[in-house]
């Protein structure tokens, strides 16, 4: 059982069952969108930003990354938020009938592996500082295809399911999760692998 102290951020109670066979940490529901209309939810995450930090850990959908750009921008630098990131995985949950509209799995359906991986590698981030070693950047990005080229955004999708990222990253939150989790030399060697092989296509 991972023991963290930051509150963490799900969409729904599914993702909540799951999530509580892994950690005993304190949890704030979003009720998906109902984040938009109910300002007592944005109000207790706001809270929980400043007392606690938080940890937001939605899907890998649009919907998804809608909610956590929203509670970004809602909470801004009042307060600590880290993100977790679950991979892009094919599938549908058990209890669905039909796989969701872009056809991958939520959080409701990672692994308890999985999920604390995930949940432990957003944490080291706040605790383990950068190390002496090369640092991405934004202008390496562009350097090496992944910004501002043609064909960048099938480059980056294709590098992302390398590292087993969800797709839509923003080029910052790419490099936070490079620098703090992979380091540039997985970074290079995962690029170098995506390059041969579109390459080859």
């Amino acid at each position: 059982m991972l023991h963290i102290k930051e509150t963490i951020v799900l969409e729904g109670k599914y993702d909540k069952e799951r999530v509580k066979k892994v950690t005993d940490a304190p949890i704030i529901l979003t009720g998906g969108f109902s984040l938009y209309k109910d300002k007592k939810i944005m109000k207790a995450i706001k809270c929980a930003a400043l007392k606690t930090g938080i940890i937001i850990l939605t899907d890998s959908d649009r919907a998804g990354f809608r909610i956590r750009n929203y509670i970004k921008q809602c909470v801004g630098d009042k307060g600590r938020v880290l993100n977790a990131y679950i991979p892009s995985v094919e599938g549908k949950e058990k209890r669905k009938d039909a796989p969701g509209k872009e056809g991958i799995l939520g959080v409701e359906g990672m692994s308890e592996e999985i999920l604390r991986e995930i949940l432990s590698s957003a944490t080291e981030i706040i605790e383990k500082p950068l190390t002496d070693e090369i640092q991405l950047t934004k202008a390496m990005l562009y350097e090496d295809g992944l910004t501002g080229k043609a064909d960048s955004a099938s480059l980056r999708k294709m590098l992302e399911k390398e590292l087993s990222l969800p797709p839509r990253l923003s080029a910052n939150s790419l490099i936070e999760i490079i620098n703090r989790i992979y380091g540039y030399d997985t970074y290079k060697k995962a690029l170098e692998k995506v390059k041969k092989e579109k390459n080859d296509e």
